[in-house]
């Protein structure tokens, strides 16, 4: 058994490859606007150009030894100082189609880009071919590829192909500086009774404003479509309407425009398959996936990425912008006094990033006020804080007076039960606001260890985040579903943008604020950043289920909001807590009723101290 684990540890990893684009290259067909197309949609893969030479089943392949050569010179020639990676052996074969799918699923490849040439062509029989089989998405181009600040035009229907095609449409948009409209055609029969079979890209493009969005109603849909391609320099359509592979490898709208159109056309199709008889894949709310990951990829970072405390010194400096840090605290005299005194040497008097720490004290009766306040920490009991407006209990309370209590431009939180505290816990939140003037709020995520016994389980932790908050984000509110750790409680925004929303006054404070600025900002307002890991004191199982009661109940009161319903009105606010002692079970009823207080910016005694009219 000791030789096998020894030849296990010893055996070499398999590298991983990196996400690619092919282009394959045939004799007869023009390599540069294929080449340069690919580039545009590259978006952090790799480009790879391929020579393909197809030989005729009854001729010998030894036969296109010199048209493999002359491609392979043509190659070099002229795609190889364009930056991208040429494969130097020529692809030779009978069935070349057959053997570029094989090479994409062996290389990880999620996009071919191939030509539409002349019929009855070798290569285009090579491209109707890998349209019908390929296991990855695949792009045709047709005619050439406009270049930089041009106009482009996404068709949009129901089925993958639309969404792949939404998603490549705004990669040359972003990377090329091209303006973009969608066009989403309908059927006046069908406009009348309602039934829209894109209405998922209605959210989609809601959160995308540099998008135009039209909707076009026609009786002959192919032939107003082919009259308005011809208003830009690039149309993209996806090749069908559903995502099955079809006898014909293009729809009648795609073959219109791939055969007709006055402007260079992309059509695409997505190597997924819908097994649902309508093929409609794009309905509803899957469509917000083509918004969530462009999101995700843009607005996730890393706090190594802030770890130059001096740069954002200076970013802070050049833009004149103050910095505040509330620590909110319930009986946590066991971690504040670290807390406080790892952030304030780091962020205080080494870098002075922060311009202040304040504890926001939730009335403890341990010594967690005493700590601060011998570590020279202005010290709040919150519910002393705006006495006119009452006290009630809950985190989102503090959080919500300490926006008065504070002075900075930023407003940063993090939980002081923190037992691995480090500086990247504020700098981390701190680096994308310097970084990114759009972003308004900034949310920390890590990995969250829980104790089970006497065993650790590294990411055991973050329970109500997995099985009840995310879940309901997913259903009602999916442009927030890439947030890893919607409860953390590590973030921070910009006074402009917090003072303009209401807080849950309990544990739906979190979940509450991301919903707000969901619908104020949009989701290109918040930005994530990866905090690594953070080790803290689990709750026991009753705890974790009063929290989600709290958090269902400020996700039924946004949906109400934005319904105009009064569901909530109607539901229970207590809760049947089961308690076990002696071997008994017996019955508690906790009332969690999640109450919420107005945006701040209403509140005249904020208003004064900060000069704000009450629209802000």
């Amino acid at each position: 058994m000791s030789d096998i684990k020894t030849e296990a540890k010893e055996a070499p990893r398999r590298r991983r490859l990196p996400r690619r684009i092919v282009v394959p290259v045939m004799h007869d067909v023009p390599s540069e606007d294929l080449v340069s197309m690919a580039q545009a949609l590259a978006r952090k893969r790799q480009v790879v150009v391929i020579g393909v030479v197809p030989v005729k089943r009854r001729r010998s392949l030894s036969e296109a030894a010199a048209a493999a050569r002359e491609l392979r010179t043509h190659l070099k020639n002229d795609v190889s100082g364009t930056g991208i990676k040429l494969r130097p052996k020529i692809m030779v074969s009978h069935n070349p189609a057959h053997e570029l799918c094989d090479f994409a699923g062996d290389k990880n490849v999620d996009l071919l880009v191939l030509p539409w040439s002349a019929e009855r062509s070798p290569s285009r029989q090579v491209t109707r071919t890998v349209l019908r089989s390929s296991p990855c998405n695949v792009a045709i181009l047709r005619g050439k590829h406009p270049g930089p600040k041009t106009r482009i035009l996404v068709v949009l229907r129901a089925g993958s192909d639309s969404e792949l095609a939404l998603r490549l449409a705004l990669d040359i948009a972003s990377s090329e500086n091209c303006s973009l409209t969608a066009l989403r055609p309908e059927d006046p029969i069908e406009a009348e009774t309602e039934i829209d079979a894109t209405m998922g890209l209605e959210q989609v493009l809601e959160y995308l404003p540099q998008v135009e969005d039209a909707v076009l109603l026609a009786d002959d849909t192919q032939q107003a479509v082919l009259e308005q391609s011809g208003e830009y320099d690039l149309v993209i359509i996806g090749a069908s309407t559903n995502g099955k592979r079809a006898s014909k490898p293009l729809d009648d709208l795609a073959n219109t425009l791939i055969q007709d159109a006055s402007t260079s056309v992309l059509v695409v199709r997505s190597h997924r398959v819908i097994d649902d008889d309508s093929g409609d894949a794009i309905k509803g709310i899957e469509a917000i996936s083509i918004l969530v990951d462009k999101w995700f990829a843009q607005n996730t970072f890393h706090s190594s990425e802030f770890e130059d405390l001096e740069q954002l010194v200076r970013l802070k400096k050049d833009q004149g912008v103050t910095i505040s840090l509330a620590l909110p605290a319930l009986n946590e005299e066991q971690t504040v006094g670290n807390v406080i005194s790892t952030v304030h040497t780091a962020l205080v008097e080494e870098y002075p990033l922060l311009d202040e720490i304040i504890l926001v004290d939730s009335d403890s009766d341990d010594r967690t006020r005493e700590i601060a306040k011998e570590l020279g920490i202005p010290v709040h009991i919150h519910q002393q804080v705006l006495p006119k407006y009452g006290a009630r209990r809950g985190k989102g309370e503090a959080l919500w007076k300490s926006l008065y209590l504070t002075k900075g431009d930023i407003v940063l939180w993090i939980d002081t039960d923190i037992v691995n505290i480090h500086p990247r816990f504020v700098y981390g939140l701190i680096g994308p606001l310097l970084m990114r003037g759009d972003l308004m709020f900034v949310k920390g995520f890590y990995l969250r260890p829980i104790k089970v016994g006497d065993k650790t389980m590294a990411g055991g932790g973050g329970r109500v985040t997995e099985l009840t908050t995310r879940p309901l984000l997913n259903l009602f509110y999916p442009a927030l579903s890439g947030l890893i750790q919607p409860l953390s409680g590590e973030y921070g925004g910009r006074r402009q943008a917090l003072e303009q929303i209401p807080f849950s006054s309990g544990y739906g404070v979190e979940t509450g604020l991301l919903i707000d600025l969901l619908e104020h900002f949009g989701v290109r307002s918040i930005g994530q950043v990866d905090l690594l890991e953070r080790i803290h004191h689990n709750q026991p199982l009753t705890a974790l289920s009063m929290m989600s009661f709290a958090i269902i109940q400020t996700v039924i009161r946004k949906l109400d909001a934005r319904y105009g319903q009064t569901m909530l009105k109607d539901v229970n606010r207590t809760m049947k807590i089961i308690r076990r002692a002696k071997k008994e079970f017996s019955l508690d009823v906790e009332e969690i009723a999640e109450r919420e207080r107005p945006p701040m910016i209403t509140v005249p005694e904020y208003r004064r101290r900060f000069r704000r009219s009450r629209r802000g």
